[in-house]
């Protein structure tokens, strides 16, 4: 092709594309957060939640909500300031939501306390931990003074990262998965144990909030223990956190933690 061919084609595709309509973006279902909190609303569960001693060191805790496609609808910390909690709780409370939603379906509810046993060393799940991986560029980006706001750098992203500990718990609206909600800054045990009392929270606010303290089945379908977190009312399990060294159980914290008496899931 001679150079004044090519000059040609290249003048004739540039006029093609002015004249060619701007195709619109399309809109994008799984940022959709409708019937989950907003990031004051998770502050005021989370606060609530966090009123009474939950069996660990009762320190200033983070929160995390994504949809059932991974995306943040909020965040938030009961510090009074960006680093008056464990600055590195804020990533690992989005781990847990994203785990505990990403492992957990319609019909069936995973916590991330009850990956625990089986993804430590010769445990069926070992090395599950080590997939999905935390997605740097959503989890650090921008200005850290939002970490924890309305405005925080996460939202509407996907921050990836499986958490294999307590904290993460699905939410439901009736049988329908909303998403969930990852709770982290004090021991696993007793992240579990705010978790599992935001969530109820949450489940009083109403109005475009829909989450409710239920959910389907889980795999906790007896007491192991203690008998600090009744089995749903359904007779078909939780996703309740169970003490011990196998299965889907998880370690114990060392503190008070399991001698908590938590709400009963309806």
């Amino acid at each position: 092709m001679s150079r004044q061919s090519s000059i040609r084609s290249l003048l004739a595709l540039g006029i093609l594309a002015a004249v060619l309509p701007v195709q619109a973006a399309p809109t994008n279902p799984p940022n959709n957060c409708a019937g989950l909190p907003d990031s004051a609303t998770l502050e005021t569960a989370l606060k609530t939640a966090t009123g009474a001693s939950n069996g660990g060191f009762d320190l200033p805790m983070w929160a995390t909500v994504v949809n059932r496609y991974g995306v943040v609808c909020a965040v938030a910390t009961t510090a009074s300031e960006m680093d008056g909690a464990w600055l590195n709780s804020r990533v690992i409370s989005a781990q847990k939501a994203y785990t505990a939603n990403g492992f957990s379906l319609p019909g069936l509810a995973i916590s991330s306390a009850q990956l625990f046993s089986a993804t430590q060393p010769g445990g069926s799940l070992f090395g599950l931990q080590h997939s999905n991986p935390v997605d740097p560029r959503v989890v650090y980006r921008g200005d850290s003074t939002k970490y924890g706001t309305a405005t925080d750098p996460m939202l509407g992203l996907k921050p990836g990262g499986i958490n294999v500990f307590g904290g993460g718990l699905a939410l439901y609206s009736g049988a329908t998965k909303l998403g969930a909600l990852g709770v982290s800054g004090d021991s696993s045990c007793a992240d579990h144990n705010i978790a599992w009392r935001a969530r109820n929270e949450l489940s009083k606010v109403g109005g475009t909030v829909s989450v409710t303290n239920s959910v389907p089945s889980g795999l906790r379908t007896a007491q192991v223990g203690t008998t600090a977190q009744p089995v749903a009312a359904s007779g078909k399990g939780d996703d309740g956190i169970m003490y011990g060294t196998t299965g889907f159980q998880h370690a114990s914290c060392g503190g008070a933690e399991a001698a908590q008496t938590l709400p009963a899931l309806n």
